[in-house]
């Protein structure tokens, strides 16, 4: 009987190691599929601007994860400090091409103004969030309808002052010159922004992975959204690492905003309401307070909206809501949410 039983679970094991193996078969096979009705090339190039998407996208969607994946805060105004850190950005590279530093620049200072712009929009996006959090976001934690009611007036005020401030028309972002161009690696090209888009992204999601899985810091939040009281018993004071964690949300929207503002080489004010699409379905489909989902689900929003742009454009935007549809039918809580 001992045996039989143990037979029995070692088939059962091994049944489920075959249907996940076939899981994953299936799901990177589906991103070989457009290989039917465009060549090698047009797919490669397709596929690195997928990525590019999708890691630009993840650096708006990381943010999110944190604020509204782990806090349970429906930050509507997620979007107004993508716009914010896009036009702090701007402001910025204004500045840095006035001393050469941009348009005309060296590889060396080149870099110095992407991390200069990067680095401007982090500290943007964290006191514009440290603002919000202490005086709106404090008082509702708890109530999703005050929440969405009261950040949705909050994205409507930052989005007016950005337009007071800088105007109501759009403007061009300078690119740092070491980043303008492409390579070309047989007959695949690449943009050299794309590539570093690509590194960028990739570097965000390592270091959030390793603060909140290897350090006491991360162990401390993710114990306090599953038990504050507990953490709180324990000494800590979960409000002030919850108020660390809802800006440093705010300021990965302000460093996507300042990415996507190069990588499209233009900014306007209601930029950041249509990101803000992109970011939930994102945040869905990757499974609510999973950083690694989040990961995932850019990727493959990214993929989905440059094969289908290439392939039928009209329904480009309409094949993330679908995506996002099939997912949701396969697994609710999303490809890594918990059961």
């Amino acid at each position: 009987m001992t045996s039989a039983a143990t037979t029995g679970g070692y088939e059962t094991k091994d049944r489920i190691s075959a249907r996940a193996l076939v899981g994953w078969i299936v799901g990177v096979g589906v991103w070989l599929l457009p290989l039917i009705w465009i060549d090698t090339t047009t797919y490669l190039i397709l596929t690195v601007a997928g990525l590019t998407m999708g890691m630009l996208l993840f650096l708006t969607a990381s943010g999110f994860t944190l604020i509204f994946g782990l806090m349970d805060v429906l930050n509507l105004a997620h979007g107004a400090f993508f716009a914010w850190g896009a036009y702090a950005g701007f402001s910025t590279l204004g500045l840095l091409n006035a001393i050469g530093w941009v348009e005309t620049g060296t590889v060396s200072q080149s870099i110095y103004s992407l991390l200069i712009v990067l680095a401007v929009a982090l500290a943007v996006g964290a006191i514009l969030g440290l603002i919000l959090e202490q005086v709106i976001i404090r008082g509702v934690y708890g109530d999703h309808l005050k929440q969405i009611l009261i950040t949705m007036g909050a994205s409507l005020i930052m989005a007016e002052i950005i337009r007071v401030v800088w105007g109501p028309n759009d403007e061009v972002t300078l690119v740092p010159a070491a980043l303008v161009g492409s390579w070309d690696f047989f007959d695949v090209v690449i943009n050299k922004f794309r590539a570093t888009s690509i590194i960028i992204g990739v570097g965000v999601f390592v270091v959030m992975q390793l603060v909140l899985k290897k350090t006491k810091l991360g162990i401390i939040v993710r114990g306090g959204v599953e038990n504050r009281e507990m953490v709180q018993a324990m000494g800590y004071n979960v409000q002030r690492i919850f108020t660390g964690v809802f800006c440093a949300g705010t300021a990965f929207a302000a460093m996507g905003g300042v990415m996507w503002s190069l990588f499209k080489e233009q900014i306007y004010p209601d930029m950041g309401s249509e990101n803000l699409i992109f970011a939930l379905i994102i945040v869905i489909v990757g499974g609510m307070g999973s950083v690694t989902g989040s990961f995932l689900g850019a990727i493959m929003v990214g993929l989905a909206f440059n094969y289908v742009a290439f392939l039928v454009p009209k329904l480009a935007l309409g094949v993330n809501i679908l995506l996002m549809a099939i997912i949701l039918l396969i697994k609710p809580t999303g490809l890594l949410g918990q059961d």
